[in-house]
């Protein structure tokens, strides 16, 4: 199982845009074929964000989403402190989580923030950049049958 770690740009824009790949990648998590991985500092950060008035439309429903899928998303604390991000630090916990996590993919839709396309053991990829390269390898295991 792939494990994967969410930047909130991607949870956010998976809530206002229906059928994107943000959107598919939750249903992915949700069916159990992906690992979602977070830390009390992202779900934090998740929450706040939907709270705030810009994304009243759909706030309810994505804090739903998160309280009633919280058990699915599995929780680490993250030991090491990293400071690859100096663009906006408070970024750093994403990496952060994805280092304990010992994640395969970190999945945003802020390329500024994350300018290298990899960090340690963690590829740094767009939402629909990850949907192509799994469903890249869904085929490819189907023509391995």
């Amino acid at each position: 199982m792939l494990r994967i770690v969410l930047d909130t740009n991607v949870l956010i824009s998976a809530f206002l845009k229906k059928g994107s790949a943000p959107s598919s990648i939750l249903v992915l998590a949700e069916r159990g074929e992906l690992g979602l991985y977070t830390s009390m500092e992202i779900m934090d950060e998740y929450e706040g964000v939907l709270r705030r008035p810009k994304f009243q439309s759909i706030s309810g429903k994505a804090l739903r989403y998160l309280e009633k899928n919280r058990r699915r998303f599995i929780s680490v604390k993250p030991k090491e402190k990293v400071t690859a991000i100096k663009e906006d630090p408070e970024d750093n916990k994403f990496l952060e989580c994805a280092i304990e996590a010992r994640a395969d993919y970190l999945i945003t839709g802020n390329t500024n923030h994350f300018p290298f396309k990899k960090y340690r053991e963690t590829a740094i990829v767009m939402p629909k950049e990850f949907i192509d390269l799994v469903t890249k390898s869904i085929f490819e295991a189907k023509k391995d049958e």
